[in-house]
């Protein structure tokens, strides 16, 4: 089966996985393997209905032990994070200057630009990213001016409200953007958004600041 005919059969059994169906049933319908079918529709969510109509016991009208173990798995899971997550929350405690200034050392490590004179940080996360630029503003020193924001997009997405989105979290204004880059989106990959505002990168000219930061880097990771 070439591509082309793999594809359509892909789009088909999504097709039919929103619909309901059990991957058994659009195995057969189409004719392929079945874990062909459970990898192509793994990330399609059923609603409760949905899942009701799945597994519901015709002669007591009751719901298999199966999904009712698995939707209390489900439950104690998302209870469990959320305590994991408080936890955390509680283990870090209260933030100082100097705490920020080492996690903004550290971030820069693992996303800044490491090339000499290469002032950047690059990210997806807008959590990340805002917490650079105030981090260039507060312990840097960097003015206002000096800043400079670019994006990274997929041609399928929205740029100008893209732009607009990291212009509204870094404070950047929109004059100070340099040209963005545009990517080609596949078609053929069928798979969720995952940056619908694309990728960001602060940047700042300045090679006494790159080696600055690289000294703290070294000042913090030592051998």
């Amino acid at each position: 089966m070439g591509y082309a005919g793999k594809l359509k059969l892909k789009l088909k059994a999504r097709e039919l996985r929103k619909k309901g169906l059990s991957v058994k049933t659009i195995q057969k319908r189409l004719g392929v393997s079945r874990s062909s079918v459970s990898l192509w529709v793994r990330d399609i969510q059923l609603s409760r209905k949905q899942l009701e109509r799945l597994y519901l016991n015709k002669r007591t009208g009751a719901l298999k032990g199966s999904i009712i173990g698995a939707k209390k798995k489900q439950r104690e899971r998302e209870e469990l994070t959320r305590k994991l997550i408080a936890k955390g929350k509680k283990e870090v405690g209260n933030i100082s200057k100097h705490d920020r200034f080492i996690a903004g050392i550290s971030l820069y490590y693992g996303e800044g630009g490491k090339t000499d004179g290469d002032v950047s940080i690059t990210n997806s996360d807008p959590k990340a990213i805002k917490f650079m630029a105030n981090w260039l503003r507060e312990f840097c020193k960097v003015s206002e001016k000096r800043l400079r924001g670019s994006l990274y997009i997929h041609d399928n997405l929205n740029r100008i409200e893209a732009k607009k989105y990291w212009s509204k979290i870094t404070k950047i204004p929109l004059k100070q953007f340099t040209k963005t880059y545009i990517a080609k989106n596949n078609p053929h990959r069928l798979r969720k958004v995952k940056h619908r505002y694309g990728v960001f990168r602060i940047k700042i000219s300045d090679v006494n600041l790159h080696r600055r930061i690289m000294g703290w880097i070294s000042g913090v990771f030592k051998k």
